[in-house]
C-alpha cells in the first residue's frame, strides 16, 4: 500500500489490550500510528515513547489528525468516546462489550449508520483462525460445550466475567447455530471481587439446539476449549493453540452391521496468526473500502443483549 493510502489512527485507552493495539498500528503496513490518549500520564508517556508517536491525556486532541481509531477504555466511557470520534467522522473500533447497556449500544451503531461511518467491535475470537475452520465445517450443531477458564487479574473489573470473558463465546456461539435463543438458564458466583467472577449459562436455541458455556476469571490455570457435537460426529476446538479437529462416525470398512463403528479423526486445516492483527486489518480494510467489518456494531449489540440475559438470569 502506498504511504499516501495508509490509514491515519490512534489509539484511545492504552491499558493492557489498547497498548496491543499500539504495537500493531505501529507494524502494520496498511496504517499509519498517529498518536496515543490514557488519562494516566505517565502510561500515556510510555506507549508513546516506545512507539515515537504524540501521546496526549485528552483524546479530543487526536481526533482532527486521524481517520479511525481504536477505542479501549473502560466500558463504562464506550458510548461518550465513540459519540465523539463518529460525530468527528472518524471511524471506530470499539473493544468488547460494545456498551454497558443494549441502549447505548444501540445509540452508538444508529450514529454510526447516520454518519455512514464503519463500527467494529472487538469480538477478538472471530477472527481466531481455528474459530474459522469450525465454522466452516458446523452444519447442524445440537450440542455446544464452551470452557473458558483465567486466572485473576486486576483489568476489566469494572464488569463481571460475563461481560469480561464469557460474551467471547457467546458471540461465537451465536455464530455457530445461527438461530434465536429461546431461554437462558445461568448462575454465578463473586469470589475475589464484589461482581461475579465464574459463572454458567445454558442456552436453548430456536430448533433445540444447546451451548452450555463456562467462564472464570478465578481459575488456578487457563483453560480457553469449545467442542460442537452434530449427529455422527463432533468438533474440537483448543482458542489457545488454534489447534481444530474433526471426529466422524464412518461405515465399517467390511459393511458389516453391529460391529464396533469407526472413528475417523481430522485435524482441520489451521494456519496460525494472531487473532487481533487479523481483526485491526479487517477494520482498516472495511475503512478503506467502505464495507461493513466482519464483526459490525449490530453484532455486538446483539452480543452484549445476549450476554445481559444471562446476567438477567443469574439474578433470579
Amino acid at each position: 500500500m502506498a504511504e499516501r493510502d495508509r490509514i491515519r489512527v490512534a489509539v484511545i485507552g492504552v491499558g493492557e489490550l489498547g497498548s496491543r493495539h499500539a504495537r500493531l498500528y505501529s507494524e502494520l503496513e496498511a496504517a499509519e500510528l498517529i498518536g496515543v490518549a490514557d488519562i494516566e500520564s505517565k502510561r500515556c508517556r510510555q506507549i508513546s515513547e516506545q512507539y515515537r508517536v504524540r501521546g496526549v491525556t485528552d483524546f479530543n486532541e487526536l481526533v482532527a489528525d486521524v481517520q479511525a481509531a481504536s477505542v479501549a477504555v473502560p466500558t463504562v466511557d464506550h458510548e461518550a468516546v465513540t459519540t465523539t470520534l463518529l460525530d468527528a467522522g472518524v471511524h471506530v473500533l470499539v473493544e468488547k462489550p460494545i456498551a454497558p447497556t443494549v441502549e447505548a449500544a444501540l445509540r452508538m451503531t444508529r450514529r454510526a449508520g447516520e454518519k455512514n461511518l464503519r463500527l467494529a467491535v472487538g469480538h477478538t475470537e472471530r477472527y481466531n483462525p481455528g474459530v474459522e475452520a469450525v465454522l466452516a465445517q458446523v452444519k447442524d450443531p445440537r450440542f455446544i460445550e464452551v470452557h473458558r477458564l483465567s486466572s485473576f487479574s486486576p483489568r476489566s473489573l469494572d464488569i463481571d466475567v460475563v461481560l469480561d470473558l464469557m460474551i467471547h463465546d457467546l458471540d461465537v456461539v451465536r455464530a455457530l447455530v445461527g438461530r434465536e435463543v429461546v431461554s437462558v438458564e445461568a448462575v454465578g458466583v463473586p469470589v475475589l471481587t464484589p461482581k461475579v467472577d465464574i459463572a454458567n449459562a445454558r442456552l436453548k436455541f430456536d430448533g433445540g439446539a444447546v451451548a452450555n458455556i463456562t467462564a472464570s476469571r478465578v481459575s488456578q490455570e487457563k483453560i480457553r476449549k469449545l467442542r460442537v457435537f452434530e449427529r455422527d460426529r463432533y468438533l474440537s476446538l483448543d482458542y489457545q493453540s488454534q489447534e481444530a479437529v474433526r471426529f466422524q462416525l464412518v461405515p465399517n470398512s467390511d459393511g458389516s452391521e453391529g460391529g464396533r463403528p469407526n472413528i475417523e479423526k481430522d485435524d482441520l486445516n489451521v494456519q496460525n496468526e494472531e487473532p487481533l492483527r487479523r481483526e485491526l486489518e479487517d477494520f482498516l480494510d472495511a475503512v478503506a473500502t467502505r464495507r461493513e467489518p466482519r464483526v459490525s456494531g449490530k453484532d455486538g449489540h446483539a452480543a452484549l443483549e445476549l450476554a445481559l440475559r444471562v446476567v438477567d438470569a443469574m439474578a433470579e
